[in-house]
């Protein structure tokens, strides 16, 4: 068994490819729309879907909005330099939460950005 993806519900799915493309650097790895239930599914990530986990970024054509569920809490990228990595964001237009440094009680350098939809996605430095 393996983990295959996190589905995210996304209000603008256009912005939401720019920035987990442009920011983050993942890849479209594919993409289809459904007319019939008025929705669209967007798969990103940085390799291919049959070796690694995956997003799912789902739009629904009908809602606007969502509200965040208290229980989600972030997705987590490794990084080699999570400082380096939060400039990066940066300079591409991201918004950094939660700036790189140590892991409050440990050691571990950590990070979080934030998604259009509000989404955290925490940098966690590779050891």
């Amino acid at each position: 068994m393996r983990i295959l993806h996190t589905m995210l519900r996304v209000r603008d799915l256009e912005r939401s490819l720019e920035f987990y493309t442009d920011v983050l650097g993942m890849r479209l790895l594919r993409r289809q729309e459904y007319p019939g239930g008025r929705f669209t599914l967007a798969f990103v990530g940085y390799g291919e879907e049959a070796a690694t986990a995956v997003v799912e970024l789902t739009h629904n054509w009908d809602v606007s909005d969502y509200q965040m569920g208290d229980a989600f809490g972030h997705i987590a990228i490794g990084v080699d330099d999570v400082y380096a990595a939060c400039d990066d964001i940066k300079r591409r237009g991201g918004k950094v939460v939660r700036e790189a440094g140590p892991m409050k009680n440990g050691t571990t350098v950590i990070a979080f950005v934030e998604d259009p939809d509000g989404y955290k996605i925490e940098f966690i430095g590779r050891t």
